[in-house]
């Protein structure tokens, strides 16, 4: 079985069935048997006490009932696709969180660290941070959420799971690099978070999947279930390069992909 869960539509589109469609209509082409949509929670006004600050508000707009009508008109068209939401996991927000996600009816929810503090670490305006802070810090700081969003059991899986890495600053010593690896795939193994194999990292100025292969073999070894995702922003996007994905899940000894329904997970052959 092939998915691909990591998918967006607002930037690029609305949340009419007929865009929808799009989606739907490449992932046939691609053998992908278990398509969802998972829209930025921020875009949401439902979400401003979760995550505020000057990027993000300039941005929130939608309203939540615009996005539940998209999913129960494909359901009465016969349109079989998934519900998620991607979540900037906010440290000190887990009640607020929760409640969110408990209000509807999700397939699956994806936790993603976007921020550290008030830096966008993804963002090409923030890019320049990366030469004035101390990139170990910034490592261990990343991580820090990383362990803690695990923690929290509110996300089925973490997007891109070292996304700190999007514009090729990584700490030279490895020892400390998978000493950060290791206290993650700890705090995901015995919470029971899974993660995605992304080819976002593709699309990005690092020019690598997330995650970096020691991470996903050290994931594969404790027994931390994957999702294979794009990261999608347009129809194009869905299941890009997985002919890499596949064969970065087999490198490291994956055989088996889970899928979520009603954020409960069963596990199914890799396609």
């Amino acid at each position: 079985m092939l998915t691909d869960y990591h998918v967006h539509m607002h930037e690029t589109g609305d949340f009419s069935v007929d865009y929808l469609k799009q989606y739907v209509e490449k992932a046939r082409e691609l053998g992908i048997e278990e398509l969802g949509i998972s829209e930025h929670a921020y875009f949401f006004w439902e979400t401003k006490e979760i995550l505020s600050n000057p990027w993000v508000d300039n941005r929130r707009g939608l309203h939540f009932h615009d996005y539940l009508g998209l999913f129960e008109e494909a359901n009465k068209q016969g349109i079989n696709v998934k519900m998620g939401i991607e979540m900037d996991y906010t440290p000190g927000k887990e009640k607020q969180m929760e409640a969110f996600i408990n209000q509807y009816p999700f397939d699956y929810v994806i936790g993603s660290v976007h921020w550290i503090e008030e830096w966008g670490i993804d963002l090409e305006i923030y890019r320049h941070e990366y030469e004035k802070r101390d990139i170990y810090k910034a490592y261990e700081q990343y991580f820090d959420q990383i362990v803690t969003l695990a923690q929290s059991r509110l996300f089925n899986f973490v997007g891109h799971i070292d996304l700190i890495k999007i514009f090729s600053y990584k700490p030279d010593d490895q020892e400390f690099v998978e000493a950060q690896y290791d206290r993650a795939v700890e705090a995901l193994a015995k919470s029971g978070t899974c993660i995605e194999i992304s080819t976002a990292g593709l699309r990005k100025p690092v020019g690598e999947m997330y995650p970096d292969p020691l991470l996903l073999k050290k994931c594969y070894d404790a027994g931390v279930g994957i999702v294979l995702c794009s990261d999608a922003h347009a129809p194009k996007h869905v299941g890009y390069a997985y002919d890499q994905s596949l064969e970065l899940a087999r490198s490291v000894g994956y055989e088996e992909i889970q899928v979520f329904s009603g954020r409960k997970r069963e596990t199914h052959r890799l396609g």
